[in-house]
């Protein structure tokens, strides 16, 4: 099923923020860029490099008006212990969301049927809760924070100048495309 270009659909979960359990809705997810981070499992092995990795750029996504929010199968509670003895997991401030109905992870696509874990999945969503952006990755690769930010970056900039396209390895700053009949054919 392609997801680019849907609207998310409206779920209820509670997340571990911050040292509190607090319910996240999508009308809250609305008005900012947001990230949904699926990852398999909490206390496993990859998970606490790509939710660190990701932590340590979290307040460079903050400035850029982007929220953050992980997701696994796990309930809130398991977030909480996760986070209160991982010294990796321990350095997270974005929302850790529970899906242990796996509500959000079918919504997404990337629930594994009969195994009841979430895929590696990154969805980048506009402010108007629409799906921009989907990588999803098989369990044994870790997901760079870094390339997320650069696509971020790409997709902010591509959204608000119209007529105007990244091209690939694009970095901020950097020179775009302006599509027309004169380059094709020519790059």
């Amino acid at each position: 099923m392609a997801l680019i270009n849907t609207p998310l659909q409206p779920f209820k979960a509670t997340a571990f923020k911050e040292g509190k359990f607090v319910d996240v809705t999508d009308a809250d997810v609305k008005g900012k860029w947001a990230v949904f981070f699926f990852y398999p499992a909490d206390f496993t092995f990859v998970c606490p490099t790509e939710l660190e990795d990701l932590a340590d750029i979290y307040p460079t996504l903050q400035g850029m008006g982007v929220e953050v929010y992980s997701v696994s199968t796990d309930t809130h509670f398991c977030h909480k212990a996760w986070h209160d003895t991982s010294p990796a997991i321990g350095k997270i401030n974005y929302y850790m969301l529970g899906d242990q109905n796996h509500d959000i992870s079918n919504q997404f696509g990337v629930l594994r049927e009969g195994v009841g874990l979430a895929d590696r999945g990154t969805f980048v969503l506009d402010p108007e809760g629409v799906i921009q952006l989907v990588e999803i990755t098989p369990e044994g690769v870790g997901r760079n924070a870094a390339e997320l930010l650069r696509k971020i970056k790409a997709l902010q900039y591509w959204t608000s100048h119209p007529g105007e396209v990244c091209p690939a390895k694009w970095e901020e700053g950097a020179e775009t495309l302006a599509p027309s009949l004169d380059l094709v054919g020519k790059i």
